[in-house]
C-alpha cells in the first residue's frame, strides 16, 4: 500500500480541517441550535431576483457565453458594476483594477501565494479570521499580532505571538476594519491611520478583509482602509492596500463569487495565479450575479441589515439575561457575531462537547482563531442564522450549562 504521507509537501502539515466547517455538520441535527458558522439566513436570500435573472439570460443568446469559458479577470459588466461600489466607498478605480475571485477565501489564497515565501512573516489580529490562516499556512509564514499602538487595547492578555528571531521579513498586515471575525469589533478611525502609517513604515502591504462592511447597523460609517490609502497618495496605483470583497454575505454564499481591488500590478500577477489555478469563476454565476446586483442589492442590504440587527439585539440581551457573572461579550455595531470571554482558566473546547451532548447547542471555541492556539477561554457565536426565539432559547441554554461548569471549577 502506498505511503501517501511520504509523498506530501512539508507544506501539508501546517493544513488542518477547519473547526467551523466541521461544526456546520450539526446544521442537520433538527434539534440542535447552532450559533457555530458565519452562516447567512438563506430565507432572506433575494431568491426570486436569482430565478428571474436566471430566466432572462436563457430566454436569449447570452445562454451562449455563460455556459462558456471566459477570460480569467472575469465578466466585464459585473467587474464593472464592482468599480461603481467601490467609487461609493471612496475608492475610484477602474475595470483593470478588479479580479473576480470564486469567494473572497480565494483572494487570500491567492495573496498568500503571491506575496509569502517560506519563513516570511504575516502580520495579523489576535485572533484573527481562521479562514485567512489556513490560507496563509499553506505558504509557511510566521505570525506576528497586529499591534496599532496603545489606542487600540483590543486584545488584552494574549502574547505577542510566535515570531522568532530567524523569521523573515514581513509581507504584509492581515486586518478587518470592520465588523471582524470573529471579534465582530471595528478599526477606528486612528486605528486605521495608525495600521496604515505602520505598514507605509515598514514598506508591506495591506490586506483588507472586508467581507462585512456592508452589514453595519448603527454607529458612524467609517472610510475603508484602500480609500484612506487613496487619500494618502493620490491613486489607486500608488496604494499598498488590497482590498478583498465578497458577495456572500450580503446575496448568496452558493455563487461562491469575490473580488479583490488593488493596483493594476498586483491585480496583472493575480490574473497569472488564477489562469493556473481554476482559469475563470463560473461565467454563468458570473453573469447572474451582474444582474441581481444592478438590480436589487440595495434593496437586499437594507433588507438583511433591518433582519440582522434585530437577531443581532435578541442575541444581547439573552446574554444579558442569561449568562453568569464573568463572562463578557462583546457589542458589536454590525456584522455576524459576538465574542464572548470565558473566565481565565476556562477551556471553551470542552464546554463545547457538553453543550453539544447536553444542552444541544453549538459554536466554535475561540483558541481556532489564535496562531499560537491561544485563547483556550473565548468563543465565537453567530447571531444571523436563528430567529429570535430561537436565538434566546440557545443562549438559555448555553448560559446555564456555562453556570454549572462555573460552579463546578470554583
Amino acid at each position: 500500500m502506498q505511503d501517501w504521507s511520504a509523498l506530501f509537501a512539508d507544506r501539508t502539515k501546517r493544513m488542518s480541517a477547519s473547526e467551523i466547517r466541521e461544526l456546520l455538520k450539526l446544521l442537520d441535527q433538527p434539534d440542535m441550535i447552532s450559533f457555530a458558522g458565519g452562516i447567512p439566513d438563506p430565507a432572506v436570500f433575494p431568491a426570486d431576483a436569482f430565478r428571474e435573472a436566471f430566466q432572462d439570460l436563457f430566454a436569449d443568446s447570452r445562454h451562449l457565453s455563460a455556459l462558456q469559458y471566459s477570460v480569467s479577470e472575469g465578466y466585464k459588466p459585473l467587474r464593472e458594476w464592482i468599480v461603481r461600489q467601490m467609487s461609493d466607498l471612496g475608492i475610484p478605480c477602474d475595470v483593470d483594477n478588479i479580479l473576480i475571485t470564486s469567494g473572497a477565501q480565494q483572494g487570500l489564497d491567492y495573496l498568500g501565494k503571491l506575496l509569502l515565501s517560506p519563513g516570511d512573516t504575516a502580520v495579523v489580529e489576535w485572533p484573527t479570521y481562521l479562514g485567512a490562516l489556513q490560507a496563509f499556512n499553506a505558504y509557511e509564514p510566521v505570525y506576528e499580532r497586529l499591534d496599532i499602538g496603545s489606542n487600540s487595547g483590543r486584545f488584552p492578555g494574549v502574547g505577542q505571538g510566535e515570531k522568532e528571531a530567524h523569521a523573515g521579513p514581513a509581507k504584509f498586515i492581515y486586518a478587518s476594519a470592520d465588523f471582524a471575525n470573529p471579534t465582530g469589533e471595528t478599526l477606528s478611525l486612528s486605528e486605521r491611520k495608525a495600521l496604515l502609517d505602520q505598514a507605509e513604515a515598514r514598506g508591506i502591504a495591506v490586506i483588507e478583509d472586508a467581507a462585512y462592511q456592508s452589514l453595519r447597523y448603527e454607529g458612524e460609517v467609517l472610510p475603508p482602509l484602500l480609500a484612506l490609502d487613496i487619500e494618502r497618495n493620490g491613486s489607486i496605483e500608488n496604494t499598498r492596500t488590497i482590498y478583498c470583497g465578497s458577495f456572500s454575505k450580503t446575496l448568496s454564499p452558493g455563487f461562491r463569487l469575490g473580488w479583490v481591488c488593488a493596483a493594476k500590478p498586483v491585480i496583472q500577477q493575480l490574473v497569472l495565479t488564477k489562469q493556473a489555478a481554476d482559469l475563470n469563476s463560473s461565467t454563468i454565476n458570473q453573469m447572474v450575479m451582474a444582474t441581481v446586483a444592478e438590480r436589487c442589492f440595495e434593496e437586499q442590504v437594507a433588507k438583511i441589515r433591518q433582519v440582522y440587527k434585530e437577531r443581532r439585539d435578541a442575541m444581547l440581551a439573552a446574554l444579558e439575561e442569561f449568562m453568569p457573572a464573568g463572562v463578557s461579550w462583546s457589542r458589536p455595531e454590525g456584522g455576524m457575531f459576538l465574542w464572548l470571554k470565558l473566565p481565565e482558566g476556562a477551556d471553551a473546547a470542552a464546554l463545547l462537547a457538553r453543550s453539544v451532548a447536553e444542552a444541544r447547542v453549538a459554536f466554535v471555541p475561540g483558541k481556532a482563531f489564535f496562531a499560537d492556539g491561544s485563547g483556550l477561554n473565548t468563543m465565537r457565536v453567530n447571531f444571523t442564522s436563528c430567529g429570535p426565539d430561537k436565538i434566546r432559547e440557545g443562549v438559555s441554554r448555553l448560559g446555564g450549562l456555562i453556570a454549572s461548569q462555573l460552579s463546578k471549577a470554583a
